[in-house]
């Protein structure tokens, strides 16, 4: 599950849900938010594989987007979208 969150707002720009996410699924997304929503100074990521990898790394370089990898074991770097998630598999996924 891919979340995108404005960190002023606190707005869910965008929820994908896929049984794997890869990076060319995350750049899919981030496309479609900047050409919606414009190119925002920064995005703030974790280190999964499809964050980390060379090509979404590229990619945010050349649209001149500065990337804010969070620490490895600190979820607490990006507490606005954990604390979404946690909400959002607690009120959606975990209904039943």
């Amino acid at each position: 599950m891919l979340t995108v969150l404005d960190e002023y707002t606190r707005e869910a720009l965008c929820v994908v849900v896929r049984p794997n996410m890869n990076a060319h699924n995350v750049l899919d997304a981030l496309h479609t938010l900047l050409m919606k929503h414009g190119k925002p100074e920064f995005i703030r990521y974790d280190n999964g594989p499809e964050f980390i990898a060379m090509h979404p790394r590229d990619w945010l370089k050349k649209v001149g987007i500065k990337p804010m990898q969070i620490d490895p074991g600190s979820p607490w770097e990006n507490g606005y979208n954990e604390r979404f998630n946690g909400t959002l598999r607690k009120e959606v996924l975990y209904a039943e």
